[in-house]
């Protein structure tokens, strides 16, 4: 008997902290994609946020499984924080997909999908999974490649596949800048991570 192909969708990030935009791109990302896993990867290095003070890796890693905790279909995957040096995505596919008959999708957003021609091997990456992009419902139907991504990468867009995703201002910046002036985070974030924030002592002024 033959076992049927699972599709995964990576959802790789700082997750510094995670929010309820994160939350509601996998929820869409695994509607949208007929997803059977969504597999958050936090970074461990992650070198494009370099000039920036991140969180201690394990302290997100405890948030996004704190966040995730009560989604049966959602996994983390610990691949980029046990790897030394700086985190990189064609590196972190090429060791996920090795081996496996599964079908695959790495998810994004569309200022990721602009910055990708800095990134490592972009073209290497979409020879791995699939792009499931998030794009805004007025952008669902008028999608725009940035010119040097389709240049990174000539035929990009037949590896896209688009995620309607409601337009939510959330962003990991602004809540780290209420925890650290004591402002409020109710709902945009899970109570479960702001409560790992407040025991580790994170952002903290």
């Amino acid at each position: 008997m033959t076992v049927p192909r699972r599709r995964i969708g990576i959802l790789g990030g700082t997750f510094d902290p995670p929010h309820l935009a994160h939350l509601v791109l996998a929820t869409n990302a695994r509607h949208d994609l007929r997803l059977d896993e969504v597999m958050f990867v936090p970074a461990g290095d992650p070198y494009r946020k370099a000039g920036r003070d991140v969180a201690p890796p394990e302290a997100r890693l405890r948030m996004i499984r704190a966040a995730v905790a009560d989604l049966p279909w959602a996994t983390v995957n610990t691949i980029e924080i046990e790897r030394d040096g700086p985190t990189y995505t064609t590196d972190t596919l090429e060791a996920l997909t090795a081996g496996s008959d599964d079908e695959w999708w790495f998810i994004l957003g569309m200022d990721a999908l602009a910055d990708l021609p800095h990134w490592k091997e972009p073209g290497r990456i979409v020879e791995l999974a699939r792009l499931g992009l998030a794009l805004r419902p007025g952008l669902i139907d008028h999608l725009e490649i940035p010119a040097a991504t389709l240049e990174a990468v000539p035929d990009i867009e037949e590896h896209i596949d688009r995620i309607e995703m409601p337009l939510l201002e959330i962003s990991s910046t602004d809540i780290r800048e209420r925890i650290r002036h004591g402002g409020p985070t109710d709902y945009l974030m899970p109570d479960s991570v702001r409560a790992v924030i407040e025991e580790l002592g994170i952002y903290a002024s």
